[in-house]
């Protein structure tokens, strides 16, 4: 309930609110003021302002007063609804425990994530564009917990601050991404592949592939069935892709499908004695010792199944540590060309190892929707430490989107959810209110309406 307005007046010791000994003057007539307007006001004056108490009449009357409503209701940012799902506290910890903030004046980390994410979610293509962008919605900066950026400032933080924080927020935000799903060991199926991205030539300290061709690849691994990766790693486009799956998590008892850049004889017998089935592809001069030969349906697309053993020796004299048997089941694809698929599950049908390596697609899908989306195509800054900020930068964009997702139920498809979050980002509207119209305030009809072109 509004209690009173208070209006200001020079100083008159004449008229105040209580007389000589502190003692209240009796109750003077409504001012003229008042009496003009019709409105029940009351005047108390004091030695330098006037108290109109509003605890009757007409204003106190109002519905809506009376049940403590607030007229002006707020609502935060698009933006602010996807922030909220970031692990603040941890971040706090992960700043304070790498020193991120250590000597820091002006732009703290938290500012240059709040400023990194605004680019990858409104489509920013360049620092100038972010930091335009940010200064025209300043005034919404501050629900964000966020200030205004400057150029120079925010590529030298690119530079400079370490990348471990980014990294490890979203080693955290996959795991909270992945904790509702509940599922079997024997059920779960993780895709493991690698893209690359290409960058100019001032990354060539680092990132040189050829005469005058530059890169990075970005190693993931995906969980088909949720949508989401669970691990991501970032190196040199001249790194091969076995050099980096050999440091990845092994999750005992799950499936990985992955293609010939994963072909490792030592790593697949990893695989095998932690109890994991795989599903790759043979190498076309890789033979087998068939002992067995399977039946398979007729007029399908797989055309042979077999069992056997791969060779006993690998280049060099070196002992193969692959030495339990595996299958190998020959299928022809939809245009036409013959796969030759490897697997240690000798008890799965022909048809469901050929399916288990047809959802190596869902990965190349996540690939190509990041890279169209997102903003891992052009890079903000051409240091090493710049490109892998704004890689992890852009997956933890992705999780947010995802989680933001699923906590609605109004959008269902993740594109379009993403360009009404870009074309709302930040409009004071709630994420599950992207696609509907604001319904008009309130109105009192206690209340003078004016109307104006």
């Amino acid at each position: 309930m509004v209690l009173g307005s208070l209006v200001g007046f020079e100083r008159d010791p004449i008229r105040t609110c209580t007389g000589e000994g502190g003692k209240r003057p009796k109750a003077r007539a409504a001012s003229s003021s008042a009496a003009i307007h019709g409105c029940p006001v009351e005047f108390c004056w004091t030695r330098s302002m006037a108290l109109i108490p509003l605890g009757s009449g007409r204003f106190a009357d109002d519905p809506d007063t009376r049940r403590g409503i607030n007229a002006m209701r707020h609502q935060n940012s698009v933006f602010h609804g996807l922030l909220k799902h970031l692990p603040w506290g941890e971040f706090d910890r992960l700043v304070t425990e790498h020193g991120a903030d250590s000597r820091v004046r002006r732009l703290t980390t938290k500012d240059q994530l709040v400023a990194l994410l605004y680019g990858q979610l409104s489509g920013a293509s360049s620092l100038r564009e972010i930091v335009t962008g940010l200064e025209s919605h300043a005034a919404r900066l501050y629900h964000l917990g966020a200030h205004s950026v400057r150029r120079a400032t925010l590529s030298d933080a690119n530079a400079r601050r370490p990348v471990a924080v980014f990294a490890e927020v979203l080693a955290v935000l996959m795991r909270q991404a992945h904790r509702g799903l509940r599922r079997k060991l024997a059920e779960t199926t993780y895709l493991i592949d690698a893209t690359s991205v290409r960058l100019n030539g001032h990354s060539a300290g680092w990132a040189r592939f050829a005469t005058g061709v530059c890169g990075a690849k970005v190693h993931v691994i995906y969980d088909a069935d949720a949508d989401r990766p669970i691990y991501a790693a970032v190196s040199a486009a001249n790194v091969n892709d076995i050099t980096v799956a050999q440091q990845m998590p092994i999750e005992p008892g799950a499936t990985y499908v992955f293609d010939l850049g994963y072909y490792d004889y030592s790593w697949w017998a990893k695989l095998d004695a932690a109890q994991c089935r795989i599903v790759t592809r043979f190498k076309a001069n890789t033979p087998l010792a068939v002992v067995e030969e399977l039946a398979v349906p007729r007029g399908g697309n797989i055309l042979s199944d077999h069992i056997g053993f791969l060779p006993a020796r690998q280049a060099k004299s070196r002992c193969n540590p692959m030495q339990d048997a595996v299958r190998e089941v020959h299928l022809v694809t939809e245009t036409g060309k013959v796969l030759r698929l490897l697997s240690n599950d000798l008890d799965a049908t022909a048809n469901e190892i050929a399916d288990l390596y047809k959802r190596r697609w869902a990965i190349e899908l996540f690939f190509r929707w990041v890279k169209q989306i997102l903003r891992i195509t052009r890079f903000l800054g051409t240091s090493e430490n710049a490109v892998k900020i704004q890689i992890a930068v852009a997956l933890i964009a992705f999780l947010l989107l995802r989680l933001a997702q699923a906590a609605q139920k109004i959008v269902h498809s993740p594109l379009a959810f993403a360009r009404l979050v870009r074309a709302n980002l930040m409009h004071r509207r709630a994420l599950n209110r992207l696609l509907q119209i604001d319904p008009p305030p309130p109105s009192n009809p206690d209340q003078l309406a004016l109307q104006w072109n």
